[in-house]
């Protein structure tokens, strides 16, 4: 019970942190919004920014997250610190040299990688789209060294510097916006995101010393914990492509809407989508995947399946009504972040659709990051390989259907799907081997999560229609709309899963009355 509580309280710190970063990326794309819009140069800064992203998840994020941090668990456990610590010099020596050789090649030749991604009918945006990408593409060096420091820390428990590499990198971009951009212009921009992601490795440096770590380099491609690593890497890597992958298809066909506009929305209503989604998520992944790594290096399997059926009963209890929610409050939630300026209303009703529909697939996008992490923890690459090409797939065919007759509700609506069965196919393999989770009584409780995110996201819908009669127009009366229908659909939402015997509105609720008499 006590390493229970001991997790959660590091998960809502880690969350705390996160949200900070996240309401600051909220703010920076606000910037975005209003100086660019859906133009030219926002179209074209988008799929410049995204290019460099999409190759570091594609080819190295694998590396990180999912091979280095189990073998580095494994090291801690079997070898001490000392080794392990050699073992971390030898892999960020390595990820430095390599990422190093791809940014090179990328700025050599960015032609073809936004040919890849985007097909503008306007040449003066592919020409910007390729001169940024070229500017932008060291990004690949900066977040492999970043990264690979970041794993040291989440190996061993610390994850306070980590959650803050969002927020530094973002207060670098506001700080652009309020002061430079005027003068500087979009390349300013580029220059400013390349800053903030050196910043994101620096940061990890004082935290790393107080654990004693000092970076030796290392060029030891034979060592057995660099043979492990590149032995997990193949099949890994390949089912990180999914995401990559995906967002290479949608970043095409969107560049085909409204004069390449689609690009532009689809970041906008994804960038929210993750602010939402993301901040729990990726809070709770963060924390347990090293948990996950060290329970496989003891062989304590109860405990593993115990803690991973904990996980997803806990996230799809606060995403299914995160998803309820955001889909009834999609539009003014699209206005009042980023409406004004150069963000029109065509652009708000594009936007707030796109974040509607691709909102259907927030369960499947909680479950694919968790139960991923569980393979990887496991050191296992063949089910997220399977259940990832088949994702892919379906993905581009439903873009192809969807996108002609629903335009950017098709991309969406793909990408929701996709992320669904990506999810459920993850689950297949677990069942069949006896390595998984499900039972009668989370069955059941999935059903009333569902049913109460249903009622809570009526509830939302409801009291929008209501409030827009009553309040006044512009963003005082957004901001009040939604905060009173986010008020409402979370008292909904508990009484139900509190009538419905819901272990965690029961502990909420408790949590409440404790704070209640201590105030």
């Amino acid at each position: 019970m006590e390493d229970r509580h001991s997790a959660t309280r590091t998960i809502s710190a880690v969350m705390a942190i996160t949200l900070l970063g996240k309401v600051m990326g909220l703010y920076r794309d606000h910037l975005l919004a209003v100086h660019y819009g859906m133009g030219m140069e926002a179209n074209a800064f988008y799929t410049a920014s995204r290019i460099p992203r999409v190759f570091f998840d594609a080819v190295f994020a694998s590396a990180i997250a999912a091979c280095f941090i189990p073998v580095f668990s494994e090291y801690l456990e079997q070898k001490g610190k000392k080794e392990a610590y050699r073992f971390a010099g030898c892999f960020i020596t390595i990820i430095a040299l390599l990422t190093g050789v791809l940014t090179l090649a990328g700025m050599a030749f960015p032609q073809p990688l936004v040919a890849l991604f985007a097909d503008y009918e306007d040449p003066q945006t592919t020409a910007l789209a390729i001169s940024l990408t070229r500017t932008m593409f060291p990004t690949v060096l900066f977040s492999g060294v970043a990264f690979s420091l970041v794993g040291v820390l989440q190996a061993q428990d610390h994850f306070t510097a980590p959650a803050l590499m969002s927020a530094l990198s973002n207060l670098v971009i506001i700080a652009y916006f309020l002061f430079l951009d005027q003068s500087m212009g979009i390349y300013g921009l580029a220059l400013a995101y390349l800053l903030g992601w050196f910043l994101q490795g620096v940061i990890q440096v004082p935290p790393l010393r107080r654990l004693g770590y000092q970076y030796r380099p290392g060029l030891d491609f034979r060592s057995p914990g660099m043979k492990k690593v590149f032995a997990l890497m193949g099949p890994v890597m390949v089912s990180t492509w999914v995401q990559p992958i995906n967002l290479v298809i949608n970043s095409r066909f969107g560049s085909r809407l409204y004069g390449g506009a689609g690009v532009s929305a689809m970041e906008y209503s994804t960038n929210l989508y993750l602010v939402i989604a993301g901040t729990f998520i990726l809070s709770i992944t963060n924390v347990i995947f090293p948990k996950l790594s060290r329970l496989t290096a003891g062989g304590q399997q109860g405990d593993f399946r115990d803690t991973l059926r904990q996980t997803v009963h806990s996230s799809l209890f606060f995403v299914l009504p995160m998803a309820a929610g955001l889909m009834a409050v999609a539009r003014p939630l699209v206005s009042f972040l980023y409406g004004g300026g150069e963000f029109g209303q065509r652009a708000v009703e594009v936007t707030a659709s796109a974040l509607s529909w691709i909102s259907l697939g927030m369960a499947g996008y909680a479950l694919q990051n968790i139960l991923s992490r569980a393979y990887f923890a496991r050191q296992q690459g063949r089910g997220p390989l399977v259940a990832g090409a088949l994702s892919i797939g379906v993905n581009l065919l439903l873009c192809m259907a969807l996108v002609g007759p629903l335009e950017v509700r098709g991309l969406a609506i793909a990408s929701a799907v996709s992320s669904t069965v990506y999810a459920l196919l993850l689950i297949v393999p677990m069942e069949r081997e006896g390595q998984g989770f499900l039972d009668r009584a989370l069955c059941l409780d999935f059903f009333k999560m569902l049913a109460a995110a249903a009622v809570t996201g009526l509830t939302a819908w409801l009291l929008l229609g209501w409030l827009g009669s009553v309040l006044p127009a512009g963003k005082m009366g957004e901001l009040l709309s939604l905060a009173l229908c986010a008020g409402g659909g979370v008292a909904v939402y508990f009484g139900v899963t509190l009538s419905m015997g819901m272990e965690e509105a029961a502990m909420t609720a408790a949590l409440i009355k404790r704070l209640l008499k201590r105030g």
